[in-house]
């Protein structure tokens, strides 16, 4: 139980990471909430890279 708990408050935190991290870096910050949330930390450094939306 305290393992699924640690997982998914994990998760959530690396959503929000992501999510303030492409937010500031101009990029699609729905795309990689979603892709910190179901890929936890390993989507972190990805969001690094990621490019600017252009409208």
């Amino acid at each position: 139980m305290g393992f699924v708990v640690l997982t998914l408050v994990s998760s959530i935190l690396c959503g929000f990471i992501c999510y303030y991290i492409a937010r500031q870096r101009q990029a699609n910050y729905t795309f990689w909430s979603v892709m910190g949330i179901a890929f936890g930390p390993l989507a972190i450094p990805f969001v690094f890279f990621s490019k600017a939306v252009t409208q």
